[in-house]
């Protein structure tokens, strides 16, 4: 039986307009997410991950607009709400988790109260009291010691890791159908990234929530995610499991990514990286965006961009080589 999707993003494109000219930020981004899956979004910085994350929660300001497409979460447009609807919402059926957790927090308010007005803005009829031991509740879930002290700190007296656990609780105490996790660990060392990753997972099957997690960081992806969408230059080039997609990568960008890993470098030569820069994204892209970085680059690549190929097992790329041109060496 097909899995049941919860969230379905179709042709999503997001602009922004400066000084130079219009950012294509987004061109034509799309993917889905089904119940209780965890979707990886990876890809270079500047490449539209965060923009995605910002453009399905309507979080897109100006100079900033969403171009069109469309944003389905269980059966609803979202980019068709009012902005009221939109907020009942955002908070208590998806949810994000900011990059830098303390410049989300309130610096002159208790972390414990933070924690329990997220409950109280949601559900208004809930005491002060039964929020305040919700918030206790959570915290203690995600590990905390001495959860009531910790409660009445302010963020300035946290640790980078406690803050991010206190930005978890908040985001998931009102047990959200959608998580989007936006690079939930890059501002941590290894071994908190390994417990934070740990308690999110736990959680995360608790609650049976689905989850976006947006990363550079492809250990994370393989260690978290079910799926793996990467993303280059506006577009995702690759969507598939995660297993399949690092263990048979598609397309050149992907193998590229996968090559940067130390892991794969010879102890006697530097570290691989991809020759090259991202595109400006100040045009829209009239052929195949990582042609002018791709060694197997070919005629059609500079024509037209190259439509995504489906490669079986739910695997999908958009490489010129995976279509009629199979074969065709570059």
């Amino acid at each position: 039986m097909a899995a049941e999707q919860l969230l379905s993003v179709k042709d999503l494109r997001v602009n922004f307009h400066t000084l130079r000219g219009v950012v294509h930020a987004l061109q034509g981004v799309s993917f889905h997410i089904n119940r209780q899956e965890t979707l990886g979004l990876v890809g270079e910085t500047g490449c539209g991950k965060s923009v995605t994350a910002r453009a399905v929660l309507r979080l897109v300001v100006a100079p900033g607009e969403i171009a069109g497409g469309e944003v389905h979460f269980e059966g609803r447009n979202l980019l068709g709400l009012t902005e009221v609807e939109m907020r009942t919402l955002r908070g208590s059926q998806i949810s994000m988790i900011m990059q830098e957790p303390k410049m989300s927090l309130n610096p002159v308010i208790r972390v414990g109260r933070q924690v329990g007005e997220t409950l109280r803005i949601h559900d208004p009829s809930m005491s002060k009291k039964i929020a305040a031991q919700q918030a206790v509740d959570m915290l203690a879930q995600l590990g905390i010691p001495d959860p009531k002290r910790v409660a009445r700190r302010y963020p300035h007296e946290l640790s980078g890791g406690m803050a991010q656990r206190i930005m978890i609780a908040m985001m998931l105490v009102t047990r959200p159908k959608l998580l989007i996790a936006d690079e939930p660990t890059s501002a941590l060392d290894v071994t908190i990234q390994a417990q934070i990753l740990e308690l999110m997972n736990r959680l995360i099957q608790e609650i049976q929530t689905s989850v976006l997690m947006i990363t550079h960081d492809l250990g994370v992806m393989a260690e978290s995610c079910d799926r793996v969408a990467v993303m280059y230059a506006g577009q995702i080039v690759e969507i598939g499991p995660v297993r399949d997609v690092l263990k048979d990568p598609r397309h050149p960008y992907t193998q590229g990514l996968l090559k940067t890993l130390p892991d794969k470098a010879h102890p006697d030569e530097p570290l691989y990286s991809i020759k090259g820069a991202v595109p400006t994204l100040l045009s829209a892209h009239k052929a195949c965006g990582f042609a002018p970085r791709c060694a197997h680059r070919f005629k059609p690549c500079d024509e037209a961009p190259p439509p995504m190929h489906a490669l079986g097992n739910g695997r999908r790329a958009a490489c010129y080589l995976l279509g009629d041109y199979a074969g065709v060496p570059g």
